[in-house]
């Protein structure tokens, strides 16, 4: 690693810390040659993931993506920023956790519907609404009808 400043490369760590719930870690080093403190991220390098579209199509793997459909659908919700980048965290671990170097979009939408219906019907009808196609009320009248069965079990 070399200074900003001076661009020696011997430094020293003054402190370590995890950071992101433990996915990476924050170090503040001070170069020995001129004395400049600054900071650095040591993150794990995880494979590339391919998502597998309906379509056959196959793209990289972008959580920005996944948290764009979640803001989108828990726009005026009481869903919070940091929640939604909760979300899409448990969503990013649990696809990599599947060990798999292509994943189908069709699990991270899924995995998505299941951590809104935890904590916005809203939001998760919205979601469904687009991830699902509905085309007739129909359609989503049988997504309603699956969000009542499962508050009566809970309840």
């Amino acid at each position: 690693m070399k200074c900003p400043k001076c661009q020696a490369v011997e430094a020293k760590v003054v402190e370590s810390r995890d950071v992101s719930g433990g996915e990476a870690t924050r170090r503040r080093r001070e170069c020995l040659k001129c004395g400049t403190r600054y900071t650095t991220y040591e993150r794990i390098e995880r494979p590339n993931l391919v998502v597998v579209k309906r379509d056959g199509n196959r793209e990289s793997f972008d959580r920005s993506k996944i948290l764009a459909g979640i803001d989108k659908a828990a726009e005026k919700t009481s869903i919070s920023a940091h929640d939604r980048a909760q979300i899409v965290s448990k969503i990013e671990k649990k696809v990599y956790e599947t060990g798999e170097a292509e994943v189908p979009s069709t699990l991270i939408g899924e995995l998505v519907m299941s951590e809104l219906a935890k904590l916005d019907d809203v939001a998760y009808v919205r979601f469904a609404s687009v991830y699902r196609h509905f085309t007739s009320i129909k359609g989503f009248e049988r997504e309603l009808s699956k969000m009542k069965e499962r508050a009566e079990k809970v309840a």
